[in-house]
């Protein structure tokens, strides 16, 4: 069982920048692809970004474009979610998933962290 934790949200105002991270206990990210989820209250949770190991490819929800980034550190020991331009909707709870996932439905991720809050003010 691999177990993630995330860190490194906050309250931040519009247009504000914050850097989530999410690492797993016991292994690296290594042959696993990452994603970052979120939910905000009363909201079905929704796709934020996904590294794919299988392909090497990123992929970016339609809101988060040419905001957020996704990548992983060297070593695979941590994946970071770069949030710039932050906006008033990107309140949320934000969680890491990992797994061997070939496509970016949550339901591919076989493990998730516990999640952290993000929340933009206005």
């Amino acid at each position: 069982q691999v177990q993630l934790v995330e860190s490194g949200g906050g309250l931040v105002q519009a247009g504000g920048s914050l850097r989530l991270s999410c690492v797993a206990s016991g292994r690296t990210f290594s042959f696993y692809s990452v994603g970052w989820f979120r939910q905000a209250p009363g909201k079905e949770r929704e796709f934020v970004a996904a590294d794919m190991w299988s392909s090497s490819t990123r992929y970016y929800g339609d809101s988060m474009k040419g905001r957020f980034t996704i990548f992983r550190d060297d070593a695979e020991t941590t994946v970071y979610l770069q949030m710039n331009n932050l906006k008033p909707e990107d309140t949320a709870v934000y969680y890491c998933a990992a797994g061997r996932a070939a496509r970016t439905a949550a339901s591919n991720f076989d493990f998730w962290g516990q999640g952290t809050q993000v929340t933009v003010s206005s």
